[in-house]
This record gives structure tokens, sequence and C-alpha cells, in this order.
């Protein structure tokens, strides 16, 4: 979506950054009725920060199964902490960051726990791992990830880069309706009116299609993880996620080389490892 992100209170003339608050209410007096006093950017992201420490303290003791009323209650919070998070903030396309990949991590380690019938240290240790770590976006390497819930690993690789690269997408949209015919990124028009979205260097429409073809090769891989429930080899699933990463980087500053290491990390997911007709 497209906001204004200067806000001024109509009631009180409080000024505040809706990017940093997420609500359009005055900051001082809880007005409602606030303007915005800039030009309209591309924003999806959202204030909000993810804070386990309840949920470590009601698992950190737990043997065998976990307590239902607790998984429901994470889950609850891990759905809620992603469907706010988004990748454009302010006009900017920010990096696929770590906090988000745990989070979506634990939620899918959560679930596959819980249908395991027999679950191991291994896999109990990994999962409290995660939930350890994860609001400050840490999480096991994936030489440490339980062969019984290496699905989780991909699966939250296929989730976090189909929600990157859909804000990924949309940001190339407005970055294409705002450069200029020479691909140089267009400046404010005669009405006022800047570019939604923001990027650094140089003739920023040349990088659009580069862009969208490297997204367009990850989306068949990821596409291919999907169909097997996520069930890839971990350094696999985190090469997909280091490609999105990397196209993040080459919109945001044109910089070649990651484009090249975007293109490198896709040829490297093989065949073996992303085709369903192996399995």
């Amino acid at each position: 979506m497209k906001v204004r992100g200067e806000r001024e209170c109509q009631s009180c003339g409080t000024r505040w950054s809706y990017y940093e608050t997420g609500s359009v209410a005055c900051p001082s007096c809880g007005d409602l009725r606030s303007v915005g006093v800039d030009a309209r950017t591309a924003h999806t992201d959202a204030p909000v920060a993810l804070d386990l420490a309840a949920h470590r303290e009601r698992f950190g003791n737990a043997t065998g199964t976990l307590p239902r009323s607790g998984v429901d209650e994470l889950q609850s919070d891990l759905r809620e902490y992603c469907r706010k998070r988004g990748f454009i903030d302010g006009g900017r396309l920010v990096p696929l960051d770590e906090t988000y990949l745990a989070a979506r991590e634990l939620l899918e380690a959560v679930d596959c726990f819980e249908r395991l019938r027999d679950p191991t240290d291994a896999d109990r240790e990994y999962l409290l791992g995660l939930l350890a770590g994860a609001d400050d976006g840490e999480r096991p390497a994936a030489g440490e990830v339980p062969t019984a819930l290496r699905e989780a690993r991909g699966m939250a690789a296929v989730r976090a880069v189909e929600a990157y690269r859909s804000d990924a997408l949309d940001f190339l949209d407005e970055l294409e309706s705002g450069a200029g015919p020479d691909g140089a990124e267009r400046t404010a028009d005669a009405e006022g009116d800047s570019p939604a979205v923001t990027v650094e260097g140089e003739s920023p429409g040349s990088r659009i299609g580069p862009a969208r073809d490297a997204f367009e090769r990850l989306r068949d891989r990821v596409t291919r993880a999907d169909a097997l429930g996520g069930d890839v080899p971990p350094a696999a699933a985190d090469g997909l996620v280091k490609a999105a990463d990397a196209l993040g980087t080459y919109v945001r500053t044109g910089d070649e080389t990651t484009l090249t290491t975007a293109n490198r990390l896709i040829d490297d997911a093989s065949v073996d490892d992303f085709d369903p007709a192996d399995r």
C-alpha cells in the first residue's frame, strides 16, 4: 500500500512517523484526525516486535509432547508477527531479516514436532534452540537441523522467499512506474508527486528486467521445494533465502556482483534436491 508516512494531528499539531508507530492516531492526544504532510510512499512493514519470553518460560522444562494450550498460543503469536511483517519500509526495499526467518522456521518446527510419534532429544533440542533465539534472529546452523524436522527449515524458506518475492516484485513495479525514459529515477512531477519507492545508484530502471528474470527462476526452485513439503537439504533451503536476499540487495543498490551471486545460488539449487519426480 501507499501511505503518507509523516503525519500531523489536526487536534494538537503533534507530528510523528507512521512508519514508527503503524497508526494514524496521535501519540500525544490519541486523536484519530491526522493528515499526511509528505508524499505517498510504498509501505508494507509494521513496527512489530517478536517477544517469546513467556513461551520460553512455559516450554523451558517441557519433556515429550508440548502443552497443547501453550502450542496454540505460540503459533498464534508467530502467525500474527509474520502477518504484520513486510519488506517495503517507507519506500525502501529492506533485507530478508533473520528474525522473520527464525519466526517462520519456529512456526513450521512446532507443527512438525507435534506430528512426530517419538521425538528424539535432538528434535527437542532443535525446537527449544529455535525458541531460545528466534526473537534475536538466531537459528541453528543447517548442519544442526535434525532429519525428522528438516521440513521445517525447507517450508520456512518457501514461505519467507515467497513473501519477499511478492513485495520485491511490487517494489519493481513501482520502480518501473517512477523511472524516466532513460531508466533514471524520476523526480517529483509538476503536481509535486514523488516516486513511491527509492533506491541507490544510477539508472535504476536498468535493473528491473534482470531482477524480475532472476526472481522468476527463483520461484521455480521454491515451487519445487513446496511440492516436496519442504523436505530438501537444509543447506539448499538456506540457499534459496540467500538468493532472495542477494536479489534484494541488487534491487536496492544496482550492484551487479549481488545479481551474479543470486544467479549462482539459484543455479546451485540442484535438480536432485528440488525434483519431486525423484521422491
